[in-house]
């Protein structure tokens, strides 16, 4: 099991942790960790891992293992792998990383200015997009970008909690993606919150603490994507 500091700290860069294992396919388990692994439409980190040596390992990925409570380093080709035991200092590639906060933040506005049900959804360094179940319902661009960068400019807070299992199934209107289920863990699951009342729903990704942070958005290109879906995207402006 590698511990997720990146849950509750997103803003840490490093970390010194200790080698658990190695996998068959040169996956490197650590028991503590600030890289995020693949999940929720959110790619995992990349960055590199520091020996005591002064050597380093490039990570150039990171998912979960096969017990979905281990996180895999996955180095480029070719380079040494640390034995289990080793201690060493974990380091994200932090502009990647935050530029990720800034679009996954960003999309759960999105979520706020289209109130539909989420079908799908993906996030990148540059853009974000979802997929939602409107029918042939119409938008004005013009109106749901202000409507964003209104969300945005207003500053709110964001911030994490936890509920039970049993509180988020008394309470099913908290899920907004039809496509991934919240997640869960040891007997709770993680609400994201933006301000005292923009939204609130299901996340296990990394978010900016301000909706400021994010900075100006604009939209990407819409798609109908099937008789039900349409796909919109954001990008940041810088």
């Amino acid at each position: 099991m590698t511990t997720p500091l990146f849950r509750e700290d997103a803003y840490l860069r490093t970390c010194e942790a200790q080698v658990t294992d190695v996998t068959d396919r040169g996956g490197i388990i650590l028991d503590r960790s600030v890289f995020y692994a693949t999940g929720g439409g959110q790619p995992g980190d990349t960055g590199h891992l520091e020996l005591d040596d002064g050597s380093r390992i490039e990570i150039a990925a990171t998912v979960y293992g096969d017990d979905k409570t281990s996180i895999v380093h996955v180095p480029t080709e070719g380079q040494t792998l640390p034995a289990p035991g080793a201690s060493l200092t974990a380091h994200i590639d932090w502009a990647r990383r935050y530029r990720l906060m800034r679009v996954h933040t960003g999309l759960h506005l999105l979520s706020v200015a289209l109130p539909y049900s989420v079908t799908g959804g993906q996030i990148s360094e540059a853009e974000g997009r979802l997929d939602f179940d409107m029918g042939e319902e119409t938008i004005e661009k013009d109106a749901l970008l202000q409507r964003l960068n209104e969300l945005v400019a207003g500053d709110h807070e964001v911030t994490t909690e936890w509920i039970t299992y049993k509180e988020l199934d008394a309470n099913p209107g908290l899920v907004k993606t039809m496509s991934v289920k919240p997640p869960r863990g040891a007997g709770k699951v993680r609400l994201v919150r933006i301000g005292e009342n923009v939204d609130l729903q299901p996340c296990g990704g990394t978010h900016v603490t301000r909706t400021s942070e994010i900075g100006r958005l604009e939209l990407g290109k819409t798609e109908k994507k099937g008789k039900q879906n349409r796909r919109f995207r954001i990008r940041l402006v810088d």
